[in-house]
């Protein structure tokens, strides 16, 4: 999304110059079981024309940046799931800024969402040097704003039981090593 190595900066501008990216969205970290790395989804389109008798909105030469890296439950130490919640809110957002026939039956509109989601037009990518990573778009939000007060703390209760969980668990395998460090000095000696 924002690497200039091994020509991938050149592959970013000539996409974006052909005005093939629609969507990216950049998801949160554990999503994936067999990595830790945080990805990023990539809608590419050939037409974003109002597509005649479709009627969608014109979103040529625009890109819809969506950042989800906040979203999503842990499950275990390594495993984040999107909730159906999530996924909704991402898929509306995306079929609401394209303008579908399912977005206008249900009321929804398009609007920029600071720290969420944000049109961008194609001015502006050449302005970041074609860097497409949604968080450059969108800007920043504060935990306050997405949680409000009482959810902001019951993040931090959660998080500080966590933290007291983890440091048991490390005092428990710091005495397993001590245990079987001693147990060797013992045999050695």
């Amino acid at each position: 999304m924002s690497s200039q190595s091994s020509g991938e900066g050149e592959i970013r501008k000539a996409l974006v110059e052909a005005d093939l990216v629609a969507c990216m969205v950049a998801l949160p970290s554990q999503l994936f079981r067999t990595t830790q790395i945080p990805a990023c989804l990539w809608f590419l389109s050939k037409d974003k024309s109002p597509q005649g008798a479709r009627r969608l909105d014109d979103r040529r030469s625009e890109i819809l940046f969506i950042d989800a890296r906040a979203m999503g439950e842990m499950v275990d130490r390594t495993e984040r799931v999107f909730s159906e919640v999530d996924l909704r809110k991402i898929a509306d957002t995306y079929h609401a800024w394209r303008g579908t026939a399912s977005a206008r039956e249900t009321g929804l509109r398009y609007e920029d969402v600071p720290g969420f989601c944000c049109s961008a037009d194609l001015e502006k990518v050449r302005e970041y040097g074609y860097v497409l990573t949604p968080g450059r778009y969108v800007g920043a939000t504060t935990q306050t704003d997405q949680l409000g007060n009482d959810g902001l703390v019951d993040r931090i209760d959660g998080l500080t039981r966590e933290l007291l969980a983890l440091f048991q668990e490390s005092d428990r395998q710091q005495q397993a090593v001590t245990e079987i460090l001693g147990a060797l000095d013992d045999g050695d000696a």
